[in-house]
């Protein structure tokens, strides 16, 4: 396939802004971008030798450039999400929208039906919506229902139809649920009005409804009509409950649109909060995957376009968690607040995208365990610092009672797991007394010089239960063996979980919730129960044959036999001469028995 020679195409854009639109060899677009200025944003992608590996597969498919020059940036950016919407080109951003949403309508009709409704047809009606929650927006429906009765029925209700009497009221009428404008018990202009405060309702205009139901309140009083005025009052509580719930803050914060992102290698995950009035009206996050390892700017900018159209917001405020390379105007204004209730709207858009990233993350984890495990072993290696993943680790502790019965243990955790069958233990042999370090450098020289001898693979991390001198005499014998460069040693100190590295004073501090930690903390854990157990079993049975060796004439060899018997000496005691006979002579059970008989 020859190469695309883009100089003469190039020579042919101009620098102002616009959009440009890739093609392959086919014709099919295959990348549609913004630009602030089109000439140089083309020409980064052909003289830039720095572009990452899908850039340049996506610039090595290229045979023709097009492009669509606009008036400013923002005009830019509204084009680039209409185009890409309609092509959905195969190397743009893709949004991961697996269901639709329900919306509320507002039929366009005499006397309006509200329902719920997944389709949205272009015919006049009303679409407010879409709500991520079907629970939350039937709730808003049912409490639309008690403020306000409609008709729910798909009756013709034109005025010639009324006028001849043509329909009859039915029994929703009868129990309270419609006002039976069917047969003109209520008027279209009445009608009209509710639908009204109902639309000023889901957009959170609330107080100028609360301020009609107080006059008509006060009207009825004053004319004795008590009745009345105890139905606007139940209306009033029921409204002022209904925003007491809401999420509400300054009043002064109207029309604003609130965005925020959080991104990884693979894809990025956008919040969007709508305010009216202080209230917040709409909220939904969505999940967009990355095709050319665009940045947050680029992803948050095409989910604020995809939104904006969504929920056809006209706001000029737009409040964004960082500066946006993209001139505001009269049009739209990009704010990043750092103090106040615009702040703290932010911080709640973010809340909301990160609780929606972990919960679409740990389902997919679920299904897929070894992304949960590749994950976790990518984000230990940025956290300590590693020149490779962490697929086998491996945590030293010791154990000993007072100088005695000391041991050693090593757990060895392989992708993230406990690999138990690779567990083993250290009966100490070279060192006398309490000696922490002593005892760590014969256990690491031990076990890695066997690993050595049976060229078996080393683990790429080494975990020491211990501080800098527990973390020194490891390497001390891993100097000995050669192999220090080949794989990374650290200590984990109890008190304040700090990170030691050899030859580096200042510890490391990993966050105390991370997972990599957490991790971590599991090994030292399971290091210390598994050390511990044995050390107990070896302390117990070093009591044990310490007891038997005060018979006179039981010997080492007996002692050993009754052990492997009898497992304690518990059982010993009431062991009958029968069973006693099947290891020792008919002395020794004498001696034995009259031990056990003196001593109680």
């Amino acid at each position: 396939m020859a190469a695309f020679e883009y100089k003469n195409s190039l020579a042919e854009i101009p620098h102002k802004p616009g959009v440009y639109q890739y093609y392959d060899e086919a014709g099919t677009i295959i990348y549609i971008g913004k630009a602030k200025d089109l000439r140089n944003r083309v020409g980064s992608y052909f003289n830039n030798d720095r572009v990452n590996a899908k850039t340049k597969t996506l610039v090595s498919k290229i045979r023709d450039i097009k492009f669509t020059i606009v008036d400013t940036e923002i005009d830019a950016w509204l084009l680039e999400n209409a185009l890409i919407k309609k092509h959905q080109p195969r190397y743009n951003i893709m949004l991961k929208d697996d269901k639709t949403f329900s919306s509320i309508c507002i039929k366009k009709e005499n006397f309006p039906r509200i329902f719920p409704t997944r389709r949205i047809i272009k015919d006049g009606s009303t679409y407010l919506g879409p709500y991520a929650s079907a629970k939350m927006m039937h709730t808003v429906l049912d409490f639309i229902k008690t403020l306000y009765p409609l008709r729910n029925c798909n009756l013709a209700l034109s005025p010639a139809n009324i006028a001849s009497g043509k329909f009859k009221v039915c029994l929703e009428y009868q129990i309270g649920n419609c006002k039976g404008p069917c047969q003109a018990l209520q008027t279209e202009e009445a009608y009209n009005k509710d639908i009204q405060d109902i639309k000023d309702l889901l957009k959170g205009n609330i107080n100028p409804i609360l301020n009609d139901l107080k006059q008509n309140m006060k009207a009825a009083a004053v004319a004795l009509n008590f009745e009345l005025a105890a139905a606007y009052k139940e209306k009033i509580d029921t409204l002022e409950n209904y925003q007491s719930k809401s999420t509400v803050v300054s009043t002064t914060i109207d029309d604003v649109d609130v965005f925020s992102i959080s991104s990884d290698d693979k894809m990025a995950f956008v919040n969007y909060l709508k305010v009216n009035k202080g209230v917040i009206t709409q909220t939904q996050t969505i999940e967009l995957r990355k095709k050319l390892d665009e940045s947050d700017e680029e992803l948050l900018l095409f989910a604020i376009s995809d939104f904006r159209a969504k929920f056809e917001s006209t706001a000029k405020e737009i409040i964004v968690p960082f500066e946006i390379e993209l001139s505001s105007n009269e049009r739209i204004k990009f704010i990043v607040p750092k103090l106040g209730d615009k702040k703290n709207l932010l911080d709640l858009s973010l809340k909301n995208t990160l609780f929606y990233k972990k919960s679409r993350l740990d389902q997919y984890e679920k299904l897929n365990p070894e992304v949960r495990t590749e994950r976790l072993l990518t984000q230990m290696q940025k956290d300590l610092r590693l020149n490779q993943l962490p697929v086998h680790i491996e945590c030293f502790d010791n154990s000993n009672f007072q100088g005695d019965y000391p041991v050693s243990a090593i757990v060895v955790f392989k992708n993230g797991r406990p690999a138990k069958k690779d567990y083993r233990h250290f009966n100490v042999k070279t060192v006398q007394g309490p000696n922490d370090f002593a005892t760590m450098e014969e256990a690491v020289f031990r076990r890695y010089k066997r690993l050595i001898e049976e060229n078996e693979t080393l683990p790429q991390l080494v975990v020491i239960d211990g501080g800098k001198g527990q973390l020194s005499a490891a390497m001390n014998s891993l100097k000995k063996l050669g192999i220090e460069r080949k794989l990374t040693v650290i200590g984990i100190a109890k008190r304040l979980e700090e990170i030691y590295y050899p030859g580096d004073s200042v510890p490391l501090y990993i966050d105390k919730k991370s997972e990599s930690l957490r991790i971590i903390q599991q090994l030292r854990d399971e290091a210390h129960r598994f050390g511990i157990t044995f050390h107990r079993l070896k302390r117990d049975k070093g009591t044990l044959v310490s007891e038997l060796e005060n018979i006179e004439g039981i010997g080492k060899v007996s002692i050993e036999k009754l052990l492997s018997k009898f497992k304690s000496v518990k059982k010993i005691k009431v062991a009958s001469s029968e069973e006693l006979a099947t290891v020792i002579n008919q002395k020794q059970i004498l001696a034995l028995q009259n031990y056990f008989a003196t001593s109680l």
